[in-house]
C-alpha cells in the first residue's frame, strides 16, 4: 500500500513538472500533498509511514535529479564587489586562513546551517520543503578537477544571494539568529547554528579558479539561481533551471589545489574538522561522520560501549580507557566535554613525547586538533574532546579574540584535577595502579604549576612510607592526618630503594621514635618537594637536614637515655666528654681539610660513626655534571662540593681512631677519609666510589696485619700445654 502511494505521488509530480502550464506552485504539490494525506493508521504508524513513503519517493526521484544539470535560462546580471569588497576577498583568499583545507570545514558549516534554519523554519511553516533528505553531499571528480558540495536545506531567493554572496562579512546565519529572539524552540536552534561572520563561503576561492552556485529557495514558488565568479571582483547571477531545493557549490580547482580533487584527502579533511556536524555528510554517495558527538549526550545515555569506541576514536588507541568524565557546565563558560585517560602512555618506554590528546571543538565544528592551548602540558596524557559553544572566536575560526581560553584552560584543568581526586576516593586500588603509571605527569604538574594550582595536584601525589609495607602507598593528606600529637614537619628520604632508606643512619631516630618517614624513589621527587615546600601549615623536611627543630625529636631514645642521664649526673665527665668532642671535631676538620666546610659533634641517635649534612642533592648533583660535561671529561671539571660533617663520638671506630692518631698518623688519616666517604655514600652524592678503592685495600691490608700480629702475640704469651701420658713421669 505505502509503495503504491509513493508510486501516486511520483506520478503526480512527474505529470506536473511535465505540464508546459505548470506553475512553480504546482510542481510542489509532491511534497505538500504526501504531507496531507490520510493514512488512518493510527498517529505513530501514520508518522512511519509518511516517512517511509518519502524515503521511497527520495530515493526513487534522486537519479532522476541528477540526470538534469542545472541550466541557465534567463538574463544574466553582471555585478561589481565595492572596492572594500575586493579588498576584503583578497585577505579572506590569501591571508585569513593557515591552511587551505579549512575550505572544507567552512562549506561543510555553511551546508548544516543552511539545513538547521529549514528544520526550524519548518516548525512554523509546514509548506517548506526540499522534498530530499536533510543532508550534505559531497562529490570530487579528478578527471573534471572539480570540488562539488550540495545541501537540501533552506536555499536563498535571488535577492537573498547577492545580499549573502555578494557581500563579504554579512552572515546570514548571524541575522537568522538574531531574528530568532523570543521564538519558541530557539534555543535548540541557536546551539546548531555554525556561521557567525559570513566569510567562510569565500573561503572557497583559496582553492577554486571558478565558483558556482546554483540555489533556490525552500519558499513554494521559488525560482532557481546560478551565481558565478572568479574572485577578482565581479559576481554573474542569473535565472536557471534544474536547480533543486538548497544550495550547491560547484568548484573548478586551481592547478596547484588539485589534491582537493581527491576522495581520500577529502574524507581526512572532513573527518578531522566536521566529522561531528548535526547532518549526515556524504562523499562520493558515502556517508563519512558516521561517529556520534557523545559529549552532547547525557552522560546516563551514554553506554559503555559508546564509550570505548570514542575514546578510541579520538585517541587513536585500542585500548580501553581506565577513567572517564562526562562534564558540562553553563557558567563561566558553556562547556561540553568528554574525556578520558588511557591505560598506558608512549613515554614509559622512552619513546616520543605525547602530543596533547584534547582537541577543541565550537558547535561540533574542530577549532584546534590536539590543542596545546585546553590544558597544560602536564595533562598531556588526557585524551578527548571539548565543545565551547560561546567561545568568541576570530574571523578564520582558529584563534580566540580574548582571554577566554585562559579561562577555559583554567576551568578545565581544576576540574580534572578533581576528577582525578574523586577517582582515588571512589577506588584507591584503580588510582594507585593509575598513579603507578602516570605518576611522573602528575610530578611534573607539582613542578610547573602556579602557586595557586600546585597544593591541589599535590593532592594527586602517592609515596611509600615507613609506616606501611612496600608496595602500599599513601596521599600526603593521609601522612598528615596520623602525624605524631605536636609534630610540625613531614619527613621524606631520596632513596633509589627501600632497603637504602631502611638502612640509612638518618633513619635511625626516626624509626626509634616512631615517626613516620616518606619514601622518595625518583629522581624527580626531590624536585618535587624543593617545588611544594610546604603542605599546608606542615614544612616538607628531610631526614638528613641539619639541626631539624621539631618537638617530637626533642628527648632521649631508649638506647642511649642511661647512658645520657650518668653524663648529666657528673658535670665533669660531661664537661671532660664534650671538649674531647670538640678536639676530635677539630682534628677531622684538620685532617680533611677543604672537602668539609666545619665539623660538629651530631646530636643524632645512631649507630654510624658519622653522616654529612648541607650536601648537594643527589639529582642536582647529576644535574649539574650532565650540564658541565664532567661525565664525558671528568669530575676534574666538577669539584665535590664541600659538606658538614657530624661525628658520633660514642661509635667505637671514632674512640679508637683518637686513640691510634698520634701512634699512626698516615694511617690514622686514611681511616678518618674513609669515614668521611662513607658518609657521602649513604647520603647518596659520592660521584665515582671507585675514587676510595685503593684507599679501602690499604686500611683492610693494615687491619688484617694488625689482627695477625696481635693472634701472634697471644700465641707466644700462651702457655705450652704438656700432655702428661699415664704411668710416664713429669
Amino acid at each position: 500500500m505505502l509503495r503504491s502511494l509513493a508510486r501516486t505521488a511520483l506520478a503526480a509530480r512527474a505529470h506536473i513538472s511535465a505540464s508546459p502550464i505548470a506553475t512553480p506552485s504546482a510542481k510542489t504539490f509532491y511534497s505538500t500533498a504526501l504531507r496531507s494525506t490520510a493514512i488512518p493508521i493510527g498517529r505513530k504508524t501514520g508518522h512511519i509511514a509518511y516517512n517511509s513513503i518519502r524515503s521511497f519517493a527520495t530515493e526513487s526521484s534522486t537519479s532522476a535529479d541528477q540526470d538534469q544539470e542545472e541550466k541557465v535560462i534567463g538574463e544574466t546580471k553582471k555585478k561589481t564587489f565595492q572596492a572594500e569588497t575586493r579588498k576584503l576577498l583578497d585577505i579572506v583568499t590569501h591571508s585569513l586562513y593557515s591552511e587551505k583545507e579549512v575550505f572544507v570545514r567552512e562549506l561543510v558549516s555553511n551546508a548544516s546551517d543552511a539545513l538547521e534554519k529549514l528544520r526550524h523554519s519548518q516548525l512554523t511553516d509546514a509548506s517548506l520543503d526540499s522534498g530530499k533528505p536533510m543532508e550534505i553531499h559531497i562529490s570530487v571528480d579528478e578527471a573534471k578537477n572539480t570540488f562539488t558540495i550540495q545541501d537540501f536545506g533552506i536555499g536563498m531567493t535571488e535577492e537573498e544571494a547577492i545580499s549573502n554572496l555578494g557581500t563579504i562579512a554579512r552572515s546570514g546565519s548571524k541575522a537568522f539568529l538574531e531574528n530568532l529572539e523570543g521564538e519558541s524552540g530557539a534555543a535548540s536552534t541557536k546551539d546548531k547554528i555554525i556561521g557567525q561572520f559570513g566569510v567562510g563561503f569565500y573561503s572557497a576561492f583559496m582553492v577554486g579558479s571558478e565558483i558556482k552556485v546554483y540555489t533556490r529557495s525552500a519558499t513554494p514558488g521559488s525560482k532557481g539561481y546560478c551565481w558565478t565568479s572568479d574572485g577578482s571582483g565581479s559576481y554573474e547571477i542569473a535565472e536557471a533551471e534544474n536547480v533543486a531545493v538548497g544550495t550547491k557549490i560547484v568548484i573548478k580547482l586551481r592547478d596547484e589545489c588539485k589534491e582537493y580533487a581527491k576522495e581520500a584527502v577529502v574524507e581526512a579533511i572532513i573527518k578531522k574538522y566536521s566529522n561531528f556536524v548535526d547532518y549526515p555528510v556524504h562523499l562520493n554517495s558515502k556517508k563519512i561522520n558516521a561517529v556520534q558527538p557523545l559529549w552532547t549526550k547525557d552522560k546516563n545515555e551514554i553506554t559503555e560501549q559508546e564509550h570505548i569506541e570514542f575514546y578510541r576514536y579520538v585517541a587513536g588507541a585500542w585500548d580501553n580507557p581506565q577513567f572517564k568524565l562526562v562534564y558540562k557546565t553553563d557558567s563561566p563558560l558553556a562547556i561540553s566535554s568528554l574525556l578520558y585517560i588511557p591505560q598506558r602512555h608512549m613515554e614509559v618506554l622512552g619513546m616520543q613525547r605525547e602530543e596533547p590528546g584534547v582537541s577543541l571543538y565550537s558547535r561540533k565544528v574542530m577549532i584546534q586538533a590536539k590543542s596545546k592551548a585546553l590544558l597544560p602540558e602536564w595533562l598531556r596524557f588526557v585524551k578527548g574532546v571539548v565543545d565551547c559553544e560561546d567561545l568568541p572566536l576570530n574571523v578564520s575560526r582558529e584563534l580566540l579574540q580574548d582571554q577566554s581560553l585562559s579561562k577555559l584552560r583554567q576551568v578545565l584543568t581544576g576540574r580534572v584535577i578533581k576528577w582525578m581526586e574523586n577517582e582515588a576516593k571512589v577506588d584507591p586500588k584503580a588510582y594507585n595502579h593509575f598513579f603507578e603509571e602516570f605518576g611522573t605527569f602528575i610530578k611534573e604538574g607539582v613542578c610547573t604549576e602556579n602557586e595557586a594550582t600546585r597544593p591541589n595536584v599535590a593532592k594527586l601525589l602517592r609515596y611509600e612510607s615507613s609506616a606501611g609495607a612496600s608496595g602500599d602507598v599513601i596521599s600526603l593528606k593521609e601522612y598528615v592526618d596520623r602525624m605524631k600529637t605536636g609534630q610540625e614537619n613531614i619527613y621524606y628520604t631520596c632513596v633509589p630503594k627501600r632497603k637504602f632508606a631502611e638502612e640509612s643512619p638518618y633513619f635511625e631516630e626516626f624509626k626509634e621514635k616512631g615517626i613516620e618517614v616518606l619514601f622518595l624513589y625518583d629522581t624527580v621527587d626531590e624536585f618535587v618537594v624543593n617545588n611544594l615546600r610546604q603542605v599546608g601549615q606542615h614544612k616538607l623536611v628531610s631526614i638528613d637536614a641539619a639541626d631539624i627543630k621539631d618537638p617530637v625529636l626533642e628527648g632521649s631514645s631508649s638506647k642511649d637515655g642511661a647512658k645520657d642521664d650518668k653524663k648529666e649526673d657528673d658535670p665533669i665527665a660531661k664537661e671532660e666528654a664534650k671538649l674531647e668532642g670538640e678536639n676530635i671535631a677539630e682534628w677531622f676538620r684538620d685532617t680533611l681539610g677543604m672537602q668539609v666546610r666545619k665539623v660538629d659533634v651530631s646530636k643524632r641517635h645512631m649507630s654510624h660513626p658519622a653522616v654529612v649534612t648541607e650536601h648537594d642533592s643527589p639529582a642536582v648533583r647529576k644535574m649539574m655534571a650532565m650540564m658541565s660535561g664532567a661525565a664525558k671529561v671528568g669530575e676534574d671539571n666538577l669539584p665535590p662540593t664541600p659538606t658538614n660533617l657530624e661525628i658520633n663520638v660514642q661509635h667505637p671506630i671514632i674512640k679508637k681512631l683518637w686513640s691510634v692518631k698520634n701512634q699512626d698518623p698516615a694511617f690514622a688519616r686514611q681511616v678518618a677519609e674513609q669515614i668521611y666517604d662513607n658518609a657521602l655514600i649513604a647520603a647518596g652524592v659520592l660521584d665515582d666510589p671507585r675514587s676510595m678503592l685503593k684507599r679501602l685495600n690499604t686500611i683492610m691490608e693494615a687491619s688484617l696485619s694488625a689482627s695477625a700480629s696481635s693472634k701472634s702475640k697471644d700465641a707466644v704469651m700462651q702457655p705450652k700445654k704438656i700432655e702428661v701420658v699415664e704411668g710416664e713421669k713429669v
